[in-house]
């Protein structure tokens, strides 16, 4: 897996950008948890005072105070008697709390001085207990005061702080009443605030989400588009070994399935890896280092129950994971074999018998995926039914500590935030713990890809050809065998081919003709002895240099989507219409093309569906022909055509080819008669070599094959012209 993510190199600014993205949209959701205990706490239940020291108290009520405590002078310090004219900043907070049209009197009202934090904190401590004490004292009939004050000194000292200073807000929100401030209007100025603030977070934790979003989709495509451009030009390179061993149907899915799992994987990769755990931890630290971390513990249950129930899951289907794609591969498999030989399956009448085949492969498929797809339907289920029980059990336990006074409700509010983030980021994780199997299978079956190397490859060091030996084909002492076979499908094979000849090759089915000729462009390397063109080792030379001198038409004609044009001007789209034309005039293919509505502009369907097999043919070798190469090779390529096109063709094209190498592969005697050397095989080897009149008389194995095909008196009369 990590090897495919090495591929985001080329997205590596946006893969930045997604990570900072994300980490503000978690400080952003982080955040939000305590606005709504603020505005619960302070807003609502403290109506909207934030701190237990007032802002602005009246000389009688802080009299008062003085009375239940011996830091007179330390709270009369940060404390200012205000005069008839109070200066900038004490007007400012009278204003705030009174209004401009307050009359100031002298000495009537103190004013808080521009403290620090940790002075104002420390001040907190000094004044929370005598303003409650002073609250509870004052609510009490005279003759019990002195009575009670010990009890309710006692009392207030075992309060935790939070809810003592909860208490003291309330006791502040007297003394302002007692002052004549409008209290409401602190109220609601607060709740407003606090709400837009909110909101703010809100609106930037959403903006992050669709940037991610965005950026991600982006991120992923363009890996997805790399890794489909590194697997397409490996599988190009590959020689017709590793394209046996990974059969098409394999190479197509993982192309396409196995990336795209890739791409779905990496879209939600970041919002899991980053955004996940920043959460988690996050959550988990500000519960910790909260007012009231009594309930710590439930988390730690959540997150265990959440990994049992992950890791159980896991570890019952993951090996159904790996099964998964090839299954894909073996229905892909089949249902490719049916389709493209649809023409011989109606013929036999074995639809039947295939539709049992495919829905064999389909039901292996289906039952794989629908016990993935149950036990991990079951995840979601018992994690939500965990998160809802936590959220249950939160409410139990913080309603009991908000009734016995040692947490707000707020408190309790915010911890269940915090709670639901954190089981959300294991939801998260457990989430993409479904993805990331199939990822993982695919991963490893795309790198299988990418990572193999082609049996045949260029030298880092290669020759050029020797012009004096232009078209000079040599085969010396050859031996082929396949990868892992036994036997030597070919042994010591010996012959030239030489410019301006034509040299045929002939054996029975099975005899190694066509994989003779799939040594000369280096479809496979031979496996013992030499095979030289133009004077040159072919493992020697560029895999560029040695096709761009050879027109191969192979024994199946192929032709591609297009046109006619574009099929016979495949070597060179910018050969001229002159040179195309008369290629299709010597392969005999103009008498079709002609007859088009659109000529050679007509349109070829993929693998030339829209043409019979002999236009397809001739059509593959007018490409070959267009390409005025030093060699021709004709695997087998005559042989849909009828003898008098065949006729024709051969004599326009030794016209063509009068100083070219022409190697031919064939199976009708009548089309290698006027070859210069015919080469016989027989189980992999040469069994003969001459010419037709030669071969008559001293191959037994050539007579009997031309003798097959020809009566006696014909192959007289043509074997004396």
């Amino acid at each position: 897996m990590l090897k495919v993510l090495k591929n985001l190199k080329k997205t590596l600014g946006s893969v930045i950008a997604i990570v900072i993205l994300l980490c503000v949209q978690a400080a952003a959701d982080l955040a939000l948890p305590d606005y709504t205990s603020k505005i619960v706490n302070e807003g609502i239940q403290a109506g909207g005072i934030v701190s237990s020291v007032p802002d602005i108290i009246s000389k009688e009520d802080m009299d008062k105070i003085l009375l239940f405590t011996e830091n007179d002078d330390e709270i009369l310090n940060n404390y200012t008697l205000v005069s008839s004219e109070p200066n900038e900043e004490q007007e400012k907070i009278i204003n705030k709390y009174l209004g401009k049209d307050y009359n100031v009197e002298n000495d009537t009202i103190y004013v808080l001085n521009d403290l620090e934090d940790e002075e104002k904190s420390n001040l907190e401590t000094v004044m929370v207990s005598p303003i409650l004490e002073m609250t509870i004292i004052s609510q009490m009939p005279e003759e019990q005061r002195n009575q009670m004050l010990e009890e309710a000194t006692k009392q207030i000292n075992s309060m935790s702080d939070s809810i003592k200073e909860q208490a003291a807000v309330s006791s502040i929100k007297q003394i302002y009443q007692n002052l004549g401030v409008d209290t409401d209007k602190i109220q609601n100025d607060y709740i407003l605030l606090s709400g837009f603030q909110m909101l703010g977070v809100a609106l930037v934790s959403m903006i992050s989400a669709v940037s991610i979003m965005f950026l991600s989709s982006r991120v992923a495509a363009r890996l997805g588009k790399t890794l489909r451009d590194k697997v397409f030009k490996k599988v190009i390179s590959f020689s017709n070994a590793e394209l046996n061993e990974f059969s098409t149907a394999s190479l197509i899915t993982r192309s396409t399935n196995d990336i795209q799992q890739i791409q779905q994987l990496i879209a939600i990769l970041f919002r899991v890896v980053v955004y996940a755990p920043i959460i988690g931890i996050g959550g988990f630290v500000k519960v910790l280092t909260s007012a009231d971390n009594s309930m710590a513990w439930i988390i730690g249950v959540a997150i265990i129950a959440i990994l049992f129930i992950v890791a159980t899951l896991f570890a019952v289907a993951m090996p159904r994971f790996r099964k998964l794609q090839d299954l894909v591969d073996k229905l892909n498999e089949v249902s490719r074999e049916i389709l493209t030989g649809i023409p011989v399956i109606r013929a036999f009448n074995k639809e039947k018998k295939e539709e049992a085949r495919f829905d064999d492969a389909n039901k292996d498929l289906m039952k794989t995926n629908i016990f993935v797809n149950r036990a991990m339907s079951m995840m979601m289920p018992l994690l939500m039914f965990i998160m809802n029980s936590i959220m249950v059990l939160i409410v139990w336990v913080g309603g009991h500590n908000v009734d016995q006074g040692v947490m707000q409700v707020g408190d309790m509010m915010a911890f269940i935030q915090y709670t639901m983030q954190i089981v959300m980021a294991f939801l998260m994780i457990s989430m993409i713990s479904i993805m990331l199997p199939r990822a993982a299978v695919s991963a490893r079956r795309i790198n299988e890809v990418i990572d193999r190397e082609p049996s045949i490859k260029d030298k880092k060091e290669t020759k050029k050809f020797d012009p004096s030996k232009k078209g000079l084909v040599e085969f010396k002492n050859v031996s082929f065998r396949y990868p892992d076979a036994d036997t030597e499908i070919l042994e010591d094979i010996n012959f030239t081919a030489e410019p301006g000849k034509t040299t045929a090759i002939i054996g029975s089915t099975g005899s190694g003709k066509s994989t003779v000729v799939n040594l000369i462009p280096r479809f496979y390397d031979v496996t013992g002895g030499e095979l030289c063109i133009d004077g040159v080792n072919v493992k020697d030379v560029s895999q560029k240099d040695l096709r761009d001198i050879i027109g191969f038409v192979p024994q199946k004609g192929i032709l591609f989507s297009g046109t006619i044009e574009s099929n016979i001007k495949y070597s060179d789209e910018n050969m001229s219409d002159d040179q195309m034309i008369m290629a299709a005039e010597i392969a005999q293919a103009t008498e079709f093309i002609e007859g088009k509505e659109k000529k050679y502009q007509d349109p070829i369907a993929q693998g030339g569906g829209n043409v019979s097999g002999g236009q397809k043919q001739r059509l593959s070798i007018a490409r070959a022909i267009a390409k005025d190469p030093e060699i021709f090779v004709f695997d087998d390529s005559f042989s849909a055509l009828d003898f008098k096109t065949d006729s024709k063709l051969r004599e326009a094209l030794s016209t063509k080819t009068k100083d070219k190498t022409v190697i031919i592969v064939a199976q009708r005697i009548s089309t290698i008669l006027n070859a210069d050397k015919i080469i016989v095989l027989e189980e992999g080897k040469m069994v003969g070599i001459g010419t037709h009149e030669e071969l008559m008389k001293n191959n037994e194995t050539y007579r009997q094959i031309a003798l097959s095909q020809l009566s006696a008196e014909e192959l007289g009369e043509k074997g004396g012209e």
